[in-house]
């Protein structure tokens, strides 16, 4: 999978998994993940001053873009926070199954794993690798991944924080309609209702004001 972008910012270096495990402590159960799901990880580009002549910022001074060839169509988010333990760096990922394409990324400040951010298997994603320096061409990677009402926020920051929110009560709204399915008694069921209600509420109130 080649992406459209200088010829001095490709890499194409396979790196074993074992150079993983030699890095930091895994348990069985990770190292097994490591073996059962991951065919091979490629270090595809490496975008960095040197390489694509954009400058860096002190919160990112390197982007790596790895491509990880799995066994089974299931990304293995484990694995990749194990990668990103090792890996000092802001990462993008392209993920391939036979014929199918995702990609993933990081939201890493300070090394820190924020959240990960993933396609559907096969979307096209147009990725913007232009900017004033990499902490910008960084924030467009991720906003490409973004396609709720959170994109309409002016700051990067903003828009990682409505996001964040958006999938929150998402997530709230399903598990409590999955609960007002299985419950039985008429006054939880009330209850239920009216947190459903609630946070319904405040979904559309986002939506709105984005």
């Amino acid at each position: 999978m080649l992406l459209q972008l200088p010829d001095s910012t490709f890499v194409n270096k396979f790196i074993a998994k074992s150079k993983f495990y030699n890095r930091i402590s895994l348990s069985a159960k990770l190292q097994s993940e490591f073996t059962n799901k991951i065919q091979k990880i490629t270090w595809k580009y490496k975008l960095a001053e040197d390489t694509i002549g954009i400058s860096k910022t002190e919160n990112v001074t390197e982007i790596q873009i790895f491509e990880i060839e799995l066994k089974q169509q299931v990304i293995p988010k484990n694995v990749l926070k194990t990668i990103d333990k090792s890996i000092p760096y802001q990462i993008l990922y392209i993920f391939t199954y036979k014929d199918n394409i995702a990609y993933g990324i990081t939201l890493k400040e300070n090394n820190s794993v924020q959240n990960y951010y993933f396609s559907e298997w096969n979307q096209v994603i147009h990725f913007n690798f232009t900017g004033i320096d990499l902490e910008k061409v960084y924030q467009k990677l991720i906003k490409a991944f973004i396609t709720n009402e959170a994109k309409s926020q002016n700051s990067f920051n903003d828009i990682i924080d409505v996001d964040n929110k958006i999938k929150k009560l998402a997530n709230d709204i399903l598990t409590l309609e999955s609960k007002m399915k299985k419950e039985k008694q008429f006054n939880r069921k009330v209850e239920l209702n009216k947190t459903l209600i609630v946070k319904q509420s405040q979904l559309a109130s986002i939506k709105k004001n984005s």
